[in-house]
């Protein structure tokens, strides 16, 4: 019982703001072929976090920040506290606050009073989030058997609303890449759940969860990681399959919108009504609050685990506090803000994940860890500074000859680079920043320990 207690609290966490508004906007823009780029999804927002907390029971480390550390000390520190603050209050959590006041309680207010209610809405919202996250000890009880069934039991209604009475059906994407390349489309739109990165933390409190119930075998912690990853990914997989299909089949009736929200809004209000747009609300609210409630309790661990001298309640306040002032620039523009970040870290969190499972086939060596993840790092951030030096970009019109250089790398890599025009053109050079890492490792440690022989033996004819 405890196991499942666990997997909903798991399902809780991840499913939060984006997790409502992306998989409905992909169905939207990718039509009849929804089924391919939900796959593509699922996978990004589904299997990868999974595979993210499964990883950290299999590692053995209780820390984000050790497994991190893998690939060096000071880059581990950097990188751990930049996924930190990605998924806590500079991005992630703002974000809960945004989605709930756009689809939960802007549909009621004028608009010439959105923004004084918006600012009331966040000290509310986060108000209460930071009360709840004060009980650190109690947080599974709190999420897992308190707000966990209510938030399913809205999110069901509305789907299978849209399931029984479809309100139309999907016509052909009126997106380019989701006609030619649905299935890595949708792929690359996973990542705005930023899950892959929460799972590394989310992976901590599963850990911890199962050790508080008096599981210390490693073995039997890593199957209680395994059926909570199940029990999430179940109930995760079929929401997102959902909620592209009501994207998908509500074109014919709403048209194309401009974001999630505003398509859960229309959909909940073509269903319901006015009781629609109450009962919507309701259930992105606790969404979005059991998502912030996790947020918060991982962020501020991790700061006290850094600089003790603050206490958890502080950070806690603290990050509630900077959160509820970024939910107030707006859902899109925190988007916008996000994309070029996640475009970055997202890969590298891939590649720490997927060498933490084969950590014992290399030795360990962490010069693989650098190869693997330099690699990756450098091929992300081109792909990203050639979104922003683009001709018809602003930091073209400062940066010219850089943006030209980045062009010229950028089409070289096309041409050369295997998925590199798909979005995960990564792969790749990770594959061979790690075979490189392991070739130097191993020549370097033959090299010592033919060094420690010769010696050796020098001393015992010297001796001798």
């Amino acid at each position: 019982m405890r196991i499942f207690v666990i997997g909903i609290t798991l399902f809780a966490l991840y499913f939060g703001a984006g997790n409502l508004i992306f998989p409905v906007m992909l169905g939207q823009l990718s039509g009849d072929h929804f089924a391919l780029a939900s796959w593509g999804f699922i996978i990004t927002g589904v299997i990868l976090p999974l595979l993210g907390v499964i990883a950290v029971g299999f590692s053995g480390e209780q820390d984000c920040l050790k497994i991190t550390q893998r690939a060096g000390t000071i880059f581990g520190f950097i990188f751990a506290t930049t996924l930190y603050l990605t998924i806590g209050p500079l991005f992630a959590m703002p974000r809960t606050g945004s989605v709930s006041y756009e689809i939960g309680i802007k549909p009621f207010v004028s608009e010439n009073h959105s923004s004084l209610t918006l600012a009331i809405f966040s000290i509310l919202f986060y108000g209460l989030c930071c009360f709840l996250s004060l009980r650190p000890h109690k947080f599974i009880d709190i999420v897992g058997k308190f707000l966990t069934p209510i938030k399913i039991g809205f999110i069901l209604i509305l789907i299978l609303a849209a399931l029984c009475f479809p309100m139309g059906i999907p016509l052909p994407p009126v997106n380019i890449d989701y006609q030619q390349i649905p299935f890595f489309t949708g792929f690359s739109q996973g990542y705005l759940t930023m899950d892959t990165l929460a799972s590394l933390v989310f992976g901590i409190i599963v850990v911890q969860g199962i050790v508080q119930s008096g599981i210390e075998d490693k073995h039997k912690i890593m199957l209680g990681c395994f059926k909570a990853t199940l029990i999430a990914g179940a109930i995760l997989a079929f929401f997102y399959i959902a909620l592209a299909y009501m994207g998908a089949s509500s074109v014919s009736q709403l048209g194309i919108l401009k974001n999630g929200g505003q398509v859960l809004a229309h959909a909940s209000n073509y269903y319901f009504g006015t009781w629609g747009n109450l009962i919507l609300g309701l259930m992105v609210i606790v969404a979005c609050m059991t998502t912030n409630i996790g947020l918060t309790h991982a962020c501020a661990n991790y700061l006290v685990s850094l600089y003790p001298k603050l206490t958890y309640r502080h950070y806690a306040i603290l990050f509630t506090i900077i959160s509820a002032l970024f939910a107030n620039i707006g859902l899109n523009a925190l988007i916008a803000f996000s994309v070029p970040v996640l475009s970055v870290i997202y890969p590298v969190t891939i590649v720490f994940i997927a060498l933490t499972f084969i950590h014992r086939l290399f030795d360990g060596y962490k010069l693989v860890y650098i190869g693997a993840i330099y690699f990756t790092l450098f091929t992300s951030i081109l792909s990203e500074l050639n979104t922003m030096l683009l001709p018809d970009t602003t930091l073209y019109e400062y940066l010219p000859t850089i943006a030209q250089l980045v062009n010229l790398l950028h089409n070289r890599f096309i041409d050369y680079m295997p998925l590199y025009q798909q979005g995960i053109g990564w792969i790749t050079p990770a594959i061979i920043g790690g075979i490189l890492g392991y070739i130097v490792a191993k020549y370097t440690t033959q090299k010592k320990i033919f060094a420690i022989k010769e010696h050796e033996l020098c001393q015992t004819t010297k001796h001798n």
